[in-house]
């Protein structure tokens, strides 16, 4: 396998698209395995023809036994990596111009209902670890963020007064989210916590730390929601996006409009945001099913 062929894509990906390190990662590794492929049938890559990733397509599908959704996004990559061909000007031709996507059918996200979420910002804290966790969740819901997003939130980046967070987004876009009063009374009384508990040491700078003063990790936040989703009886797994999806879900029945919630959000496209149009009807489905007198 050319080694040097699959840098020069990760480096165009990296510092010419500038995408992320997980889906250069991602992309990186999807090519690898198509690149593998093409030594085991003893065809360089640039050479492949149409035909050949037709036969790959087939190998992910009916051979490997793939999921739609991992056909679909190891296609789309080995696109992406002919494109870097044509740009670079190492092939005259793209094999895959002629190759369509298959539709992947759209999942509705998860939401938890108001009742869930009422129990769980209620839940009767016991320590410093339970009220953290309860502080993410009041931000996750109340202002819908990722969870770098809010891992990453800084005690400039909160404003109880005026009431809004600032959330440093996907490319390092930043976008002013507003939080409700109540959000902020508790995030005023988690600040006075935090600042007794660590009070004569010295930490980060971040709102969310762990028991050193240091910047809570993702492993540690999605450990501790799990264990507080169990203790307090919620049916599903918690994780933290989880909470975006029902943050927008609830925005949208609520009356909030799309343009608005892609804002808060910080979708670049609006057809991104639309996904919880689709949830919203489902919602009013079943409600329509539970109150119709024939339903």
């Amino acid at each position: 396998m050319d080694r040097v062929l699959l840098e020069d894509y990760a480096n165009h990906l990296t510092f010419e698209r500038q995408l992320s390190h997980n889906t250069v990662a991602s992309y990186t590794s999807d090519v690898e395995h198509y690149l593998e492929y093409c030594d085991a049938n003893e065809i360089l890559p640039q050479d492949a023809p149409a035909r050949f990733l037709e036969q790959y397509n087939y190998q992910l599908k009916s051979v490997e036994g793939l999921a739609p959704a991992s056909v679909f996004r190891k296609m789309e990559a080995v696109k992406s990596f002919y494109k870097f061909l044509m740009i670079e000007e190492r092939i005259q031709d793209d094999p895959t111009r002629f190759i369509k996507s298959p539709k992947l059918a759209q999942k509705v996200p998860e939401q938890l209902s108001v009742e869930e979420m009422n129990r769980l910002l209620s839940y009767p804290v016991e320590n410093f670890a339970e009220a953290r966790t309860v502080m993410m969740i009041e931000l996750l819901y109340a202002a819908g963020l990722r969870i770098s997003e809010l891992l990453g939130l800084r005690l400039e980046n909160i404003n109880t007064e005026e009431g809004w967070v600032l959330a440093l987004g996907k490319g390092g876009k930043q976008r002013l989210v507003p939080i409700h009063p109540a959000c902020a009374v508790r995030v005023k009384r988690f600040m006075d916590l935090r600042a007794a508990y660590f009070a004569g040491k010295e930490t980060d700078s971040e709102v969310f730390l762990n028991n050193r003063g240091k910047k809570l990790s993702r492993v540690s936040a999605w450990k501790d929601l799990a264990d507080l989703g169990r203790k307090a009886n919620i049916s599903r797994p918690l994780h933290p996006h989880l909470f975006r999806h029902t943050f927008a879900s609830h925005m949208l029945q609520g009356g909030a409009d799309l343009r608005s919630l892609q804002e808060m959000l910080g979708h670049v496209n609006l057809t991104t945001t639309q996904i919880y149009t689709h949830l919203d009807v489902t919602d009013l489905k079943n409600k329509h099913k539970k109150f119709h007198p024939r339903g």
